[in-house]
């Protein structure tokens, strides 16, 4: 009877140390994962940097379309030029530090024939129609300096485009230009960036003045953040890791302190 307990005893403390090596094995190595994901996002908090603030370059043709990809072409600093087609417009919902309201997505056909979607910026909703803008539309042949998006399909949180009804709740590029009826649209939008004379903080100063009207769209609002909790994550990796040793121990210490406590009443009752 004593040897069958002791045989469960000891399947039983085997089973727990290999939890115990699984658990500290799983720990140990999500904490690294989180390390080598927090160097990654550092990367590209550089690399995005330097191409917000490098010289605004052509952003890519249509030979290069299929090869557009986020790693290395997201919020590259672009020129372009070529004619707004503002009567095929879009308006795709929007919150911002100036409030809540609408993206401008305004189709630009450039001299090769192609479109790309421009971002020309944000309106509050008592200017969602054009009528309603002070400002002059650009019309002719324009330059549009801004940085390169990719295309958001599908939608936005829990909420999907709604083409049939006009309702965008994402820039969904290839959705809008379908809607549209345009065709050879590039796989990317641009944000532009804000004129002079129509900066959010001009808007912002306008719009607090009772004789002044803001001049919409107002560009330059791209936010750029990248969350990094990377390490606030390893750390609790290897903390959880760590923990699992010290439970180890704490029981190992108190097996031998049983052991012990079992030879000696062994040898008590010997004597």
């Amino acid at each position: 009877m004593a040897a069958a307990v002791r045989q469960r005893s000891a399947a039983a403390r085997v089973a727990l140390a290999v939890c115990a090596v699984l658990a500290f094995a799983g720990f140990a190595a999500l904490g690294t994962w989180q390390v080598e994901r927090r160097a990654w996002k550092l990367d590209l908090i550089a690399r995005v940097e330097q191409r917000v603030h490098a010289p605004a370059s052509a952003p890519p043709g249509r030979t290069e379309w299929p090869t557009v990809n986020a790693a290395n072409d997201e919020y590259r600093h672009v020129r372009l030029a070529g004619t707004f087609l503002h009567d095929k417009e879009a308006l795709v919902q929007a919150s911002t530090r100036l409030g809540a309201g609408f993206w401008v997505l305004t189709p630009l056909r450039t001299a090769d024939g192609s479109v790309v979607m421009v971002n020309r910026g944000f309106v509050p909703p008592e200017a969602r129609e054009r009528s309603a803008r002070t400002a002059a539309e650009p019309q002719g042949e324009v330059a549009v300096a801004g940085l390169l998006r990719l295309s958001e399909p599908k939608g936005g949180f829990l909420r999907k485009n709604d083409p049939a009804a006009d309702r965008w709740f994402s820039r969904d590029v290839q959705a809008i230009a379908q809607a549209r009826g345009l065709t050879d649209v590039a796989p990317y939008f641009v944000d532009a960036e804000a004129s002079p004379a129509a900066s959010p903080a001009a808007n912002a100063a306008a719009a607090s003045s009772a004789s002044d009207t803001p001049a919409w769209p107002a560009g330059g609002l791209t936010v750029i953040a990248f969350p990094n909790s990377h390490l606030v994550y390893a750390l609790t990796w290897y903390g959880l890791a760590l923990m699992v040793l010290i439970a180890a121990w704490f029981v190992r210490r108190g097996e031998n302190a049983a052991h012990a406590d079992t030879r000696r009443t062994e040898d008590a009752r010997r004597h």
